[in-house]
């Protein structure tokens, strides 16, 4: 997935209190001898401890300008118009997905998949008002009777919806959506004036931020935690992709902004399948591990989708370790300190489209399948979508309602507890969706925790529920 180049504008800094930047100018001193075509965006790690300076200069010295440095995890966001730029940086620390994705589209000789049409704006006069709460067979099966849990999330709750935009005019979310800590990221630096986190093309984010946090109104949809705020954290863009650089960005602005919880419903990968591997896909890999492992230490739970490609995500017997298989990998969804959620339909069995992994997948929520979708808020109205995309916010309303009964609570002591809740699904004894005698997946593990729904189905907690456990060492 990617984002289009956009060229760099002199003199004006958004990275605010993450990082410094340099401006068009600056980046001149490391001209002499530098191509110049298409400006490109590219993630580039350095060793850790690497200070802000010792990155710049870098990145000059091989032609090309820093957008952004992060410091906590030293990774840079740079762009250049000279093709040698990641040769000169190492192909093993500098990526660019707008560069892979150039590259595919030469070699298949296809065009560049054009931006989609801009949404209307929302009228809230105009947003219907019927109570659709019947129609949130969702919420029913994780014990949250749609505009009856009895259960408010905190306002002090912020939950980072990194997607592709809140509509901050739907009623059932004006009153959630956090402004202040909303910003875009396309860029790879957050900006937060409202053009750069409002959705422009897509009705995703907001769909998913209902499923969160839409108000228990008695109007519409209820979501699973009704009284959070909700920032938009934009990071997909208008042609749908989410690339590195927009990912990293939002993790860390999260985390400078102290969210309690954070929803991906998305991957990151500037390839067709997540099981395409090669050297470059490390620096990926590495630049998000570094995000969400920063992002964790201090102090915000991260939830992913695990996709909608219905491929097998378990790491390699051989590897041992999360995150490290010589199979397929979803990102962020596949790395070790982010909840990953797979999806059932109305049967509660795992969609046929949803991604599945022993040691990868951690609970399961509704995501639902064809003709019975879930129903959420869109700019405009509402209406029905499917995915892991839509079973990964259920997951963060939970945790988001377990941070508010406990501000203290540390982020793995709010997994526990939500993966201790979790009502236990056994593996299906017949996987055979097609009918034609063949099993469509196969589900390793026991009733407990397998691959198909890991410790199982996520619900709503009673309203005296806590985090309990030990409390996360402090890093």
């Amino acid at each position: 997935m990617s984002l289009l180049a956009r060229p760099l504008r002199a003199a004006v800094c958004t990275v605010l209190v993450l990082s410094g930047c340099v401006t068009a100018g600056q980046a001149a001193a490391g001209e002499s001898g530098c191509a110049h075509g298409r400006a490109l965006r590219y993630v580039v790690t350095f060793d850790r401890g690497t200070s802000e300076a010792a990155a710049r200069a870098e990145i000059d010295g091989a032609c090309g300008a820093t957008t952004v440095y992060y410091p906590q995890i030293a990774v840079a966001v740079a762009t250049s118009g000279d093709p040698g730029f990641g040769g000169r940086i190492g192909l093993d620390r500098a990526f660019s997905a707008q560069a892979e994705r150039l590259a595919a589209q030469r070699v298949a000789e296809v065009k560049p998949q054009p931006a989609r049409a801009a949404l209307p704006a929302t009228d809230p006069a105009k947003v219907p008002t019927a109570d659709l709460s019947g129609q949130q067979w969702d919420m029913r099966m994780i014990d949250a009777p749609a505009g009856t849990t009895g259960l408010l999330g905190s306002r002090d709750v912020v939950v980072g919806v990194l997607d592709s935009g809140i509509d901050p005019d739907h009623p059932d979310l004006s009153d959630a959506v956090d402004r202040d800590d909303s910003a875009g990221c396309l860029t790879g630096a957050p900006d937060r004036s409202p053009s750069a986190w409002v959705p422009t093309t897509s009705v995703h984010g907001t769909h998913v931020a209902g499923i969160i946090a839409a108000a228990d109104d008695g109007r519409g949809v209820t979501g699973v935690a009704p009284g959070v705020r909700v920032a938009s954290v934009k990071v997909i863009d208008d042609r749908g992709y989410a690339d590195p650089e927009a990912a990293v960005c939002g993790l860390m602005w999260a985390a400078s902004r102290h969210m309690r919880v954070t929803n991906s419903s998305f991957f990151v990968n500037p390839w067709t399948l997540s099981c395409i591997r090669g050297s470059d896909r490390g620096v990926v890999h590495e630049v998000l591990a570094r995000a969400v492992e920063y992002s964790t230490s201090a102090g915000t739970v991260n939830v992913a989708a695990a996709t909608n490609e219905a491929v097998d995500l378990t790491p390699s017997a051989r590897s041992g370790a999360r995150g490290a298989s010589s199979g397929c990998e979803a990102l962020p969804a596949g790395l070790r300190d982010v909840v990953a959620v797979s999806a059932v339909g109305p049967d509660r069995v795992k969609a046929g489209y949803s991604s599945y992994g022993l040691g990868v997948i951690d609970v399961t929520a509704p995501g639902g399948e064809t003709g019975e979708c879930v129903l959420s808020t869109v700019p405009g109205g509402y209406a029905p979508l499917c995915g892991t995309s839509m079973a990964a916010p259920h997951v963060t309303g939970v945790l988001a309602l377990l941070a508010s009964a406990a501000p203290e609570a540390r982020p793995r002591q709010l997994r526990r507890t939500l993966e201790a809740q979790a009502t236990p699904m056994p593996c299906p004894a017949d996987y055979d969706l097609t009918g034609d005698g063949l099993q469509d997946a196969y589900c390793a593990g026991y009733e407990g925790y397998n691959g198909f729904y890991g410790h199982g189905m996520v619900h709503v907690p009673a309203p005296a529920a806590q985090p309990g456990g030990e409390p996360d060492q402090a890093r």
